[in-house]
């Protein structure tokens, strides 16, 4: 098969930073006094000569690495003052800004691995020259404590098989929402915004529930079509707190607010949901490892509810005896539904192939790759898990398919597969 691996690299860069908060247990109302009320004591008494000196000692190390730093620890202060009860009128700037810098930290969140990447058509397709598509990627990045976020990165494709990222801005920024100054209290779904003035390519979006605490783990995003001829952007990702894992929807119309909804039902309880971009005679549907070894299709009326379903799919092939899965969403041909698939195979070496799927009953497969069409091998065997390749989602644009996949947990590359080619290997 002619594939073309594209020579750009992605990587972790620890030098891509944001303000996050940094939670300080608060006893709450009637208990002794907490290092929060502690810390706010100590700055409060200090004078305002004092507070001027120890501000100017924090921006004169943060404030050039990050995007509107003095407005971060304001907001931070908001949140301080509204657990403590404060008087904010009482309080002068620099010493709200202050307090509010007690209560953040800087966070690197892609320092250990940016990978499994996930690629849809823009949502702006202004300008674009004829044979050029605009994209959209969504990254997992891994920082401090094996914490996985989802970052974004926009570019463009051409039928020649090139590509460019946009440049990423120098400031990061983290999405936000209304809720408890304590991470992991909020439960249900949240809705998170991105800042008005922030580019997506420098957005980050961290946990905010208990479900997702240690993570959002593996985003696979599809532009879905509903029944009204609408569209929006879904994903399904892993909330992962440590011990347990489910499966959630991130959905957006706008890349500007993102609502974080857990999905209910014995199929949300595994991980490496994939959703069509369309509904099938009325019904949703996924495609789902739901005994973690061989693949579902997963049927529904309901968007957040997700029973077991059909097993369409079992190992075959020596590179996928030790399991199967998904590679992301089916991508809709006038063939049928291409599937992208990753197997495992001896010494837990990882490969990428791909089945066909019959169009009107996605339960039928029409023919799968007897050879990977994508395997770890030379360079990009060696990561921090080594012989993985890995991806949650590529993107059609004309008669070529374009796929970002994850190099061994530690970085991202890129390939241009011809559509033809690939099912002339089925």
């Amino acid at each position: 098969m002619n594939l073309f691996n594209h020579e750009l690299r992605l990587h972790a860069d620890p030098s891509r930073v944001v303000v996050r908060p940094f939670h300080i247990a608060f006893g709450g109302p009637g208990a002794p006094p907490s290092r929060t009320e502690r810390l706010v004591s100590e700055v409060l008494a200090m004078t305002p000569e004092q507070a001027r000196e120890q501000l100017e000692i924090v921006l004169k190390d943060f404030e050039a690495r990050h995007w509107q730093t003095r407005r971060v620890f304001m907001t931070r202060y908001d949140e301080i003052e509204d657990l403590l009860q404060l008087d904010g009128a009482a309080i002068g700037d620099e010493k709200r800004q202050l307090i509010g810098a007690y209560f953040c930290h800087e966070y690197s969140y892609a320092a250990a691995a940016l990978m499994n990447p996930s690629a849809v058509p823009h949502f702006d397709q202004s300008g674009m020259p004829p044979g050029s598509l605009r994209i959209l990627m969504s990254m997992r990045a891994v920082g401090e404590g094996h914490i996985s976020s989802v970052a974004f990165r926009e570019g463009i494709i051409t039928d020649r098989n090139q590509m460019r990222l946009a440049p990423e801005p120098p400031f990061a920024t983290a999405v936000d929402t209304i809720g408890s100054d304590q991470q992991g209290v909020l439960d249900g779904p949240v809705t998170v915004y991105r800042h008005r003035d922030s580019t997506l390519s420098g957005t980050v979006i961290f946990p905010f529930t208990a479900a997702q605490s240690k993570g959002l783990e593996d985003l696979r995003i599809v532009h879905f079509q509903h029944d009204d001829g609408s569209y929006e952007w879904i994903g399904t990702y892993t909330a992962y707190n440590g011990s347990q894992i489910q499966s959630e929807l991130l959905r957006t119309r706008d890349f500007r607010a993102f609502d974080l909804v857990p999905m209910t039902g014995a199929a949300a309880r595994n991980k490496g949901m994939a959703l069509f971009p369309r509904t099938i005679d009325g019904q949703y549907m996924m495609i789902g490892r739901s005994d973690g070894e061989n693949l579902f299709l997963l049927k529904s009326g309901d968007l957040t509810h997700w029973d077991d379903g059909e097993k369409i799919l079992t190992p075959v092939y020596p590179w996928e005896l030790v399991q199967i899965g998904n590679c992301g969403p089916p991508i809709e041909l006038d063939e049928g539904w291409l599937l992208l698939t990753h197997g495992v195979g001896a010494m837990r070496k990882y490969s990428i192939g791909a089945v066909l799927l019959d169009k009107d009953d996605p339960s039928r497969v029409i023919g799968r790759t007897r050879e990977p069409l994508l395997a770890a091998k030379d360079q990009d065997r060696e990561g921090y898990v080594p012989n993985v390749v890995y991806s949650c989602g590529a993107v059609r644009h004309g008669d070529t398919l374009f796929l970002p996949y994850g190099i061994a947990d530690s970085s991202i590359g890129f390939a241009f597969v011809p559509i033809s080619e690939l099912l002339a290997a089925m």
